[in-house]
């Protein structure tokens, strides 16, 4: 199948700054993109501001640049193929100690940023240490979660933690994974977080705005398993952009100084064919979120 993928974002810049950008897929993303991919960028009336990509410790490919003063525009647009066939369920995958665990797994066993393990650890035990340690374990985590937060944009916050979340009980999809991956790391279960597109494929379609999207991955049976604890079940056609500890590590886009984000369109539309590459924004019907015109330096998948 073939999943067109995009997004058109303006930046309103007042002071030159740098940026860190992560608006690429993932080169382990399952959904290949059919064309090279390109990020267009126009800054001021330049259509060929200086690009510098490089690959950072987590693999993800990121990008840096200079902006000067005035309207920043990110575009692309692409599309890629997938095979169409649900992500495979966890039922069955081995459970490991932590002596059985490779090296590069266990800095997803400790806190980060939006994941305080240690704060959550005796709630973790609490709710889910009488559970078998197999992967039932796991779908405990991601059931709970998935039942007893709520979600809603009006909750999105860049400083919300996963505490946070475990007090208030409500979040955006980034709220969601946080949570689930600090109880998994707090029962000794490596999980880390990714980020990137989700459309509406293979279910009900939804009347929020399209977004990013933010899921966990958790390393059962020998290798990594993408779940999501929003949604709670295998979806079709996710298309990864970055992974890292938690969302301070795949932010869209960290800007070193303040600027405004004023236009956000993001689509990811199953289509029946290829598509070429259209320019900014050509006939693809997407969804529209105006974000609020207020300064900000982390722009994360919600």
């Amino acid at each position: 199948m073939y999943v067109r993928i995009g997004f058109d974002l303006i930046y309103d810049v007042p002071l030159p700054q740098s940026l860190l950008l992560m608006l690429l897929t993932h080169t382990d993303s399952t959904a290949r993109p059919l064309a090279p991919e390109r990020l267009d960028i126009e800054a001021d009336g330049m259509s060929d501001l200086p690009q510098h990509l490089f690959i950072d410790c987590f693999g993800n490919r990121a990008i840096r640049i200079d902006a000067p003063v005035g309207k920043l525009r990110l575009f692309y647009d692409n599309t890629v193929h997938d095979s169409g066939l649900p992500e495979p369920a966890i039922e069955g995958a081995r459970l490991h100690p932590i002596d059985e665990l490779p090296n590069e797994t266990l800095p997803f066993l400790l806190a980060s940023r939006y994941c305080e393990v240690d704060r959550l650890s005796q709630a973790a035990w609490d709710l889910f240490g009488k559970t078998p340690a197999t992967w039932e374990r796991v779908q405990a985590v991601m059931n709970w979660v998935h039942a007893n937060v709520q979600f809603g944009y009006e909750y999105a916050s860049a400083t919300k933690t996963a505490m946070d979340v475990y007090n208030d009980r409500h979040g955006v999809c980034r709220d969601f994974q946080h949570l689930a991956i600090t109880f998994l790391r707090a029962l000794n279960i490596p999980a880390r977080y990714a980020t990137g597109y989700l459309g509406d494929i293979g279910v009900p379609a939804s009347p929020l705005p399209m977004d990013f999207s933010a899921w966990l991955e958790v390393y059962l049976g020998g290798r990594w398993y993408t779940l999501d604890a929003r949604h709670n079940e295998p979806r079709i056609a996710r298309v990864l952009m970055a992974r890292g500890r938690d969302a301070t590590d795949v932010a869209l886009s960290t800007s070193f100084g303040m600027n405004k984000l004023e236009q956000f369109k993001v689509w990811t539309d199953e289509v029946s064919s290829p598509m070429a590459r259209s320019e900014p924004v050509g006939s693809v019907q997407v969804a529209t979120l105006i974000m609020p015109a207020k300064p900000t330096q982390v722009v994360a998948a919600t």
